[in-house]
């Protein structure tokens, strides 16, 4: 059975965007990168919604990630599993390895879970929130970019009391964190 994991990177403050909707205050350098690559090695499934995986589909077709091994890692890792897109608008995906569905069902993620033999990981605050109302998220892996944006869109979800155990935590050299965290149900 595979786990059910929420991964971010947020700035110290919480967020996964600012204000304005950037994010490139959250680039990680290569030894984060390479740290994230290791994580997502074990991810089977991507579960995204339309936003999120507008933005994730770059790596189908990476320009120069094959100049740095790094991010021809990530490209890689991100091409060789499924990924499924919840999507009211979008009705088909531009990549391989991808479904569309028309809307996010709690029941069938479960299902999915507990029929996986990889872990799946599920992407973008507003996607996991359903995930964690539904009780369905057991960990959470946030990396901590040392910038406070001071608003945006938050990491975790608001208005849900979430308890978490600290399973690991590590710090980079240019200040970065990363915390790893079991969802206590």
């Amino acid at each position: 059975m595979g786990r059910l994991i929420f991964a971010a990177i947020t700035s110290v403050d919480g967020y996964t965007v600012d204000a304005s909707g950037s994010f490139d205050w959250a680039a990680p350098d290569a030894e984060v990168h390479a740290f994230v690559n290791d994580l997502e090695r074990g991810v089977g499934t991507y579960l995204y919604g339309r936003r999120m995986y507008e933005t994730m589909r770059v790596w189908q077709d990476f320009p120069g990630a094959e100049d740095h091994p790094v991010t021809a890692d990530y490209a890689a890792i991100w091409r060789n599993a499924d990924k499924i897109v919840y999507s009211s608008t979008l009705t088909e995906a531009s990549t391989p390895r991808t479904s569309v569905q028309p809307r996010f069902d709690a029941d069938e993620v479960r299902s999915l879970i507990r029929s996986s033999d990889r872990d799946l990981s599920i992407g973008g605050p507003t996607l996991a929130a359903a995930a964690f109302a539904a009780g369905l998220v057991d960990e959470v892996r946030l990396i901590a970019v040392p910038v406070s944006v001071g608003g945006g869109t938050p990491a975790l979800p608001a208005g849900q009391r979430l308890q978490l155990e600290l399973l690991d935590e590590r710090r980079f050299t240019g200040g970065t964190i990363a915390l790893h965290y079991a969802v206590q149900h």
